[in-house]
């Protein structure tokens, strides 16, 4: 079992302001497996030693370089941390503060030291969190099963969930054949679905509103599609689980997610390469990293993929957006693409990290301006 713990969208954002004399980022490739953890504990010390010589090169305080280090020396001193690992590790530290994060994507393993965290590996993790909820509807009965990427699935209570279609409607039963004006037959049952389903999409507004996780629907036949045209939740998914629910476990129904799941981010993706293309066309896209920094700065951009493994040294401009290049990473210095991720982050756009692959154009970034700059 991989033991991930992610960054949610408010924490990323605090992280991207975060401003100290020193932040040290470090991303190492780990293991579930306990008993090879050793490696990677060594590695990271590695790494936190090149942070603690970049730093000392620098001139930086050396009580504060101390105090800073000790967070590493507690860590590598807690074997029941160590013992609970995924496929990567993230490590953010200042003098003040630690953080970690596991996660189930394999990662470059990275260090950046300067006074801000480079956090454009994390953007992976968020962007395609492999969780959802699942609607498992059938005639006989409704839950909604939460799918963790880390935990088992459970099931979540919700009051005034319908228990079933027939009590939905004040029924024993929704097969019967007798005529009461137009409630008779098959045409009625889709009359009763459809009362059964506006009564579930109602119960579950109080677990949903507000929220982004994508809602996947478990079901079969009309009630599949009559549950669909009355759903009020913006982020359910077209595909489906082909199944009828009423004998399907949750971890079952969480195995069936992946694919769907998988194919949804892969969609997205899609979208925005199309998107960019065609407005590209229209002077209103860039991969060049000093136009987007520049969109970044204004508040120009309004979706931006990233490449994750990407690090482009120097500076950008906190007023103008203007870079300076650098040829290598130091203490003074940041990377330039986690930076304007971060600016266009907190200016309101959609930001995804992905896999060079996926990049529409070459380069380390591809904006989608508001606007023309």
């Amino acid at each position: 079992m991989l033991y991930v713990d992610v960054p949610t969208w408010p924490e990323f954002k605090a992280l991207t302001e975060t401003r100290r004399d020193a932040c040290v980022s470090i991303y190492v490739t780990t293991t579930p497996l306990s008993q090879d953890t050793d490696g990677c504990r060594i590695e990271l010390g590695n790494m936190a030693k090149q942070a603690y010589d970049q730093l000392e090169s620098s001139g930086f305080d050396k009580r504060r370089l101390a105090e800073l280090m000790e967070h590493f020396d507690d860590l590598d001193d807690d074997d029941e941390f160590w013992r609970l690992q995924a496929n990567s590790l993230a490590v953010l530290v200042t003098p003040d503060r630690m953080h970690t994060f596991r996660l189930a994507n394999t990662i470059v393993p990275t260090i950046q030291v300067s006074d801000r965290f480079h956090l454009t590996p994390l953007l992976r993790a968020i962007t395609f969190p492999h969780s959802a909820f699942v609607l498992a509807l059938s005639e006989n009965a409704v839950r909604l099963v939460e799918v963790f990427p880390d935990l088992p699935p459970v099931t979540v209570k919700i009051e005034g969930m319908p228990k079933d279609a027939a009590s939905a409607v004040g029924k024993s039963t929704l097969n019967k054949r007798s005529h009461s004006r137009r409630i008779h037959g098959s045409e009625g049952q889709n009359v009763r679905f459809r009362q059964y389903a506006r009564q579930v999409d109602a119960a579950l507004r109080a677990i949903l509103a507000g929220r982004e996780t994508p809602l996947i629907l478990a079901a079969t036949g009309r009630l599949a599609s009559v549950f669909s045209s009355v759903c009020s939740y913006p982020n359910l998914l077209s595909n489906i689980i082909e199944t009828s629910p009423d004998r399907v476990s949750d971890a079952d129904i969480a195995a069936a997610t992946l694919p769907i799941l998988d194919t949804a981010y892969r969609g997205e993706v899609l979208q925005l390469q199309e998107l960019y293309e065609t407005r590209l066309t229209q002077g209103r896209a860039t991969s060049d990293l000093s136009d987007a920094a520049r969109a970044a700065t204004y508040g120009a951009i309004e979706a931006l993929l990233v490449d994750i493994d990407s690090v482009a040294p120097g500076l950008v401009d906190e007023e103008t957006g203007a870079i300076t290049f650098s040829d290598q990473s130091d203490a003074t210095n940041y990377g330039i693409v986690d930076e304007i991720a971060g600016r266009a982050l907190i200016r309101g756009a959609m930001v995804l990290g992905v896999r060079k692959a996926d990049m529409p154009a070459v380069g380390e970034v591809a904006a989608i301006l508001r606007y023309a700059v």
